[in-house]
């Protein structure tokens, strides 16, 4: 091995953090342990035998286009098929307003690639998607977080801290927000607060970045509208991903932007893995055009819903006063907030003990706040498993109280 290694490595690696998410889930490997911590769908909602189904057809049909390299911008049929509902939401976009990506991860480091350099200012919820600030955070962004209310990032907060950094001469790269049934605290932004922070993104001449992956796992409530249809003047970035609707495996995302914005994308990505695998972009493609896709939708939505309904539930029976929590429309999570003297970190370590796991707080929240709270997933585990779950995290915050 090199002598000095480490003196070899790039700034960009050396500002990169281990997955704090990805580190906890090794510890939850015991089949005995009922893990909340990740964000994973649940195993029974992936479509195996229709994929099985779909698979010999796109093999028996083009063989050669899909194991084939294939453009940066993605397979033509399924852009298409992506606009086509997105202007059904409102979007006022064509082809050339799309790239797909490996994931919507893949967006966001393409994001930071393209924007950030080393000590740029980059605005953030707290808390705010873990996978996100480690993507600006690798490419050497600081972060500066708006705290939440009960409409999730405060506008007046927002603008305080636009007004800070014009006055110092400064101007953030963009404003990074989830929208709906935000990851990790399950809040969802209503349209006027929407609104209120597009204006503000307009008054500042500051890009929006939305990142959506929930957006259609609404349980309950009115739908709100999505920040890039609201804006309407190129301002806003959309990132979406069939990994929380569809099958994570597949590694499938998409940006969503002005051309010229997407034509950086498309430039990035050509020097990062070249195109997305064309193989899993034309599975998916024929799964939505023969309609299994909005089927199995309604079935993951509905199954979701129960699932969030027992364990908000459980939460009311079990936990103790001095506790409280989120009630999330939709998505995958809801926040737990303990009395604030405790520390959700050591509470992990007995709730491990315990058999039960879960992600704490602190790891969303750029400033190292939130250590008395964490994030729950509801849609991973079985339905008697989130009830016994919650008893067990119950019982360690009894004990600790």
């Amino acid at each position: 091995m090199i002598s000095d290694f480490k003196s070899i490595l790039s700034e960009n690696v050396l500002g990169m953090k281990r997955s704090a998410i990805r580190e906890l889930l090794k510890l939850t490997q015991d089949p005995d342990i009922i893990s909340f911590a990740g964000g994973l769908p649940y195993p029974d909602s992936f479509p195996v035998e229709e994929l099985k189904q779909i698979t010999s057809e796109v093999l028996d049909a083009e063989p050669g286009l899909a194991l084939q390299y294939g453009t940066t911008e993605g397979d033509p049929k399924l852009r298409k098929l992506i606009v086509e509902n997105y202007r059904s939401y409102g979007f006022d976009i064509g082809m050339e307003n799309i790239v797909i990506t490996t994931a919507s991860q893949q967006g966001l480091d393409l994001l930071s690639k393209i924007f950030i350099n080393r000590g740029d200012k980059v605005i953030v919820g707290l808390p705010s998607y873990l996978g996100g600030l480690g993507a600006f955070n690798s490419y050497g962004g600081k972060m500066i977080g708006v705290c939440f209310d009960e409409h999730g990032m405060c506008s007046k907060t927002l603008e305080i801290k636009l007004k800070e950094l014009k006055a110092a001469g400064e101007k953030p790269k963009f404003i990074y927000i989830i929208p709906d049934f935000q990851n990790p605290a399950g809040v969802t932004i209503p349209d006027f607060r929407r609104k209120e922070i597009i204006e503000l993104s307009h008054k500042y001449d500051v890009l929006l970045i939305e990142d959506s992956p929930y957006k259609q796992l609404r349980f309950e409530g009115k739908d709100q509208q999505s920040l890039y249809s609201m804006d309407g003047t190129g301002q806003v970035i959309n990132l979406g991903t069939f990994s929380k609707i569809f099958v994570p495996g597949f590694r499938i995302g998409w940006v969503i932007a002005h051309k010229d914005i997407i034509d950086k994308f498309v430039v990035a990505k050509q020097n990062t893995d070249l195109c997305t695998s064309p193989f899993v972009q034309k599975i998916a493609a024929k799964y939505i055009e023969k309609g299994f896709f909005d089927i199995k939708l309604k079935e993951i939505i509905h199954s979701y819903h129960e699932k969030r309904d027992l364990m908000l539930d459980a939460f009311e029976k079990y936990m103790p006063e001095g506790v409280s929590w989120t009630r999330p429309e939709g998505g995958l999570f809801l926040f737990l907030t303990l009395p604030e003297h405790m520390d959700a970190e050591k509470l992990f370590v007995k709730a491990i003990e315990k058999k039960v796991a879960f992600v704490i707080g602190s790891v969303f929240h750029c400033d190292g706040s939130g250590r008395n709270t964490a994030r729950i997933n509801f849609s991973y585990v079985s339905k008697e498993k989130n009830v016994e779950g919650v008893k067990r995290l119950a019982e360690v915050i009894k004990a600790e109280m």
